[in-house]
């Protein structure tokens, strides 16, 4: 009956808060180096205050954060003075540095080893993302048949959207996915509501803050092919009754 394994990737594959840090820091140096009037205007601290004020003029880019990035590159670019053209131009250079850093992740212990292990077992294997990293640039290009994002979807996790597209792209019916994520939200409870298996990455052995449960969990990632396996069994057995 298990056909497809779908991942989510930030805090499920590899921590995202240290990548963010970091890609801050080096969009912040380039923009030292490459937009002057933006540093005198800006500490690194106010990426926050900008991101904020890219949500209230834009409201309708709130699923994108590539769309926000960019808002609030601009916004605070001419706000330090420079010309439309230039600050929209300029953002657009900046958003560059700031994605390859951002795609520097140092993956979770037995991540490549967990998807190299239920790819050699057969199943179809997904990325769906809220986030802009790219499989590829991350450098598990090879282990994904394919991968969804906000972005390009349109609407993030939970929406159902994300988890549609999936089934519909791949033709899939949701009793033959499961999807593995670290948030109970976005990733578990929105998985559920489309029917869809669930196991949930609880790395840091957080209390379950919902009434629903995910079909399984997981203290450390070397234990989701058990949990694959478990449920394979139990979806099979269901299919013959």
């Amino acid at each position: 009956m298990i056909k497809c394994i779908t991942f989510d990737l930030d805090d499920t594959l590899w921590a995202v808060n240290p990548v963010i840090i970091a890609a801050n820091k080096t969009l912040y140096q380039w923009l030292s180096e490459n937009a002057e009037l933006f540093v005198k205007c800006y500490k690194l601290r106010d990426f926050e205050v900008l991101k904020q004020q890219a949500l209230q003029q834009s409201p309708d880019i709130g699923h994108s954060v590539t769309l926000i990035r960019l808002k609030q590159l601009e916004i605070g670019l001419l706000e330090a003075g420079y010309p439309q053209d230039q600050a929209v131009a300029l953002s657009q250079q900046a958003f560059e540095v700031f994605i390859e850093a951002r795609n520097q992740v140092e993956l979770f212990e037995h991540a490549r080893g967990v998807l190299e292990k239920l790819r050699q077992s057969g199943y179809l294997i997904g990325a769906l993302s809220n986030g802009n990293a790219d499989v590829n640039r991350v450098g598990l290009g090879d282990l994904f048949d394919f991968a969804l994002n906000a972005d390009g979807v349109g609407k993030e996790k939970p929406h159902p959207l994300m988890f549609e597209q999936m089934l519909h792209r791949n033709q899939l019916r949701p009793e033959q996915v499961i999807h593995i994520g670290d948030n109970p939200h976005h990733d578990i409870l929105g998985a559920k509501h489309v029917g869809l298996w669930t196991i949930w990455v609880n790395l840091t052995e957080a209390v379950w803050p919902e009434a629903e449960t995910a079909d399984r969990d997981v203290t450390c990632l070397s234990n989701i092919p058990d949990m694959v396996a478990e449920i394979a069994s139990i979806s099979g057995h269901r299919a013959t009754l």
